[in-house]
C-alpha cells in the first residue's frame, strides 16, 4: 500500500470516528473546512496550477 493510500485510509476512518462521536455538523465543518483551509493557505499561483490540473493529469 502506497504513503498516499494509508493516509486516506486514515483520513477515511478518522472522519467515520468523527461521524459518531461528535455532532453530525461538526464533523460536516471539519470534513469541508480543512480542505478549504488548506486551499486558502495556496499562493494565488499555485491556485492556478491546482485548478489547471485535471484527474488525469495528476501524477504526470
Amino acid at each position: 500500500m502506497s504513503k498516499n493510500a494509508k493516509i486516506a485510509a486514515g483520513g477515511v476512518a478518522v472522519g467515520l470516528l468523527l461521524l459518531f462521536w461528535l455532532p453530525w455538523w461538526v464533523s460536516f465543518l471539519i470534513i469541508v473546512g480543512v480542505p478549504a483551509a488548506a486551499y486558502l493557505t495556496l499562493d494565488p499561483s499555485q491556485r492556478r496550477r491546482l485548478r489547471g490540473v485535471t484527474r488525469k493529469g495528476i501524477g504526470r
